[in-house]
């Protein structure tokens, strides 16, 4: 089981997030919607939070998106970027021009300690198994003062998908877990965060929502991104036909509107200075 500051969720298979986002990496861009929104709000809140110091590290750089807009900002500060899938390090590599990339696991960051004067991630650490270990990493390559501004998705990400798959694997007599990935709560980590020793937490939440045409245009963007399940334990795939077919009937009764079928994304905005 996954460690968050005591408490467990289903581990996640790093070798399942490593191959899915590398194999996604040409798509991410086309259909990480959310994901380039929560980007631009990380970026308000570092720029709200006064100034930034180098060196910098990005951690989960994916495509690039926001190493690309950080030095469109910050030219004067040296920028490493990493990502655990290779494919996004080399696919980020070549739009972030500037920036020295490695692979790197945020569980285990290949840098000496007090190194960075900020460290940045967005939309990434909802995929660490050791949330605790995580931030406690950061932590250590860190300078003091240094600064961690991080967006992860929380626990209530794709409840309308969540909550439809359950209930129909409820009604279908199955006994198959979730297709949707279990991420942290709040409170895990806000805890997490000082558990690593950092001061002046700064942590809060904003739910972005997403419409699709239909469930399966859903399910594809979500395919495309590279976040499908990754949990060791869980489904290699939704379900039965049957319960495929309750679940859209279920999230389409519930939650379809004009749009079309919403997906809420809730993102964790955590910010933090190393004593």
């Amino acid at each position: 089981m996954a460690r968050v500051s005591g408490m467990t969720r289903p581990e996640v298979d790093s070798g399942r997030v490593r191959q899915h986002f590398s194999c996604h990496a040409g798509d991410y861009d086309r259909y990480a919607v959310v994901q380039k929104r929560v980007v631009e709000g990380l970026l308000k809140r570092l720029r709200a939070a006064g100034d930034a110091a180098g060196p910098v590290l990005e951690v989960g750089v994916g495509t690039g998106v926001l190493g690309q807009k950080f030095s469109g900002e910050y030219p004067h500060l040296p920028l490493v970027i990493s990502d655990i899938a290779h494919g996004m390090t080399w696919h980020a590599a070549r739009v972030v021009h500037e920036a020295m990339p490695l692979d790197a696991d945020a569980q285990n960051l290949p840098f000496r300690s007090q190194r960075f004067g900020l460290m940045l991630s967005s939309s990434m650490y909802q995929w660490v198994n050791d949330l605790p270990q995580a931030f406690a990493e950061s932590a250590r390559v860190l300078k003091p003062g240094g600064r961690f501004a991080v967006a992860l998705f929380g626990e209530n990400t794709l409840c309308e998908l969540r909550d439809s798959h359950r209930q129909a694997v409820a009604e279908c007599g199955c006994s198959r877990g979730s297709h949707v990935q279990a991420f942290p709560t709040l409170r895990e980590v806000q805890a997490a965060l000082q558990a690593a020793g950092f001061a002046d937490i700064r942590v809060e939440t904003a739910d972005e929502v997403e419409h699709h045409v239909d469930v399966p245009a859903l399910l594809r963007s979500l395919k495309k991104i590279g976040a499908q399940n990754a949990n060791s334990a869980g489904p290699s795939g939704l379900a039965s036909r049957r319960v495929m077919q309750r679940m859209m009937e279920i999230y389409r009764e519930r939650h379809a509107d004009q749009g079309g079928v919403p997906a809420t994304y809730q993102v964790i905005y955590a910010l933090g200075v190393v004593r």
